[in-house]
């Protein structure tokens, strides 16, 4: 990883913790060594992360998530330059 990822980052606008550039490049995590697709916000140093409970919403619209607990990787996702360089091919 060339680049060092914040401790703690969400996908909503309204926290805190949201980085709109940093969610564009891409963040993958791996949470106790499975891959992740719902997650709505990790923290690493304290080992959770929350994630979307099926298509659940609150009253304010925003999904419902669950806290689960344990090691918490995350990491940028590789995008294969050499496609985006030559869409024609």
């Amino acid at each position: 990883m060339s680049e060092n990822l914040p401790d703690r980052l969400s996908s909503d606008p309204t926290s805190p913790f949201y980085d709109e550039a940093l969610l564009a490049r891409g963040v993958g995590i791996r949470f106790k060594g499975v891959e992740k697709t719902n997650v709505e916000e990790y923290c690493v140093s304290e080992g959770w992360v929350r994630v979307a409970v099926g298509k659940a919403k609150d009253r304010a619209g925003n999904p419902m998530t669950v806290k689960l607990k344990g090691p918490v990787e995350p990491y940028l996702q590789d995008k294969p330059e050499a496609a985006q360089e030559n869409p024609e091919a």
